[in-house]
């Protein structure tokens, strides 16, 4: 059994769920048996792009023991506009 994270957070709150998973378990697997869709319904976690300690990983990826798996959330503004954004306010 390997010990890893499962995160997911937004602006107004934060999941961390630690989990003991078979040897072979893979991102996506990890992050279907978190438990992160009943504190969070509208994520699909279907498709959801997934990372390991920041590094964005495939679906397939498998897990090592202490691994973070993150959920990540889509871009709601491209950040080179809301850097352009920022510039012209000053």
């Amino acid at each position: 059994m390997l010990e890893i994270e499962v995160v997911y957070g937004t602006a107004e709150q934060q999941f961390l769920q630690s989990l003991k998973v078979k040897a072979g378990t893979t991102a996506r697997e990890a992050v279907l048996q978190s438990g992160v869709c009943g504190k969070f319904p509208e994520v699909d976690l279907h498709a959801a792009p997934l990372g390991i300690f920041g590094k964005a990983v495939k679906d397939d990826t498998v897990l090592r023991p202490h691994d973070r798996v993150e959920i990540y959330r889509p871009l709601l503004i491209d950040p080179k506009e809301a850097r352009r954004k920022r510039v012209s306010q000053d």
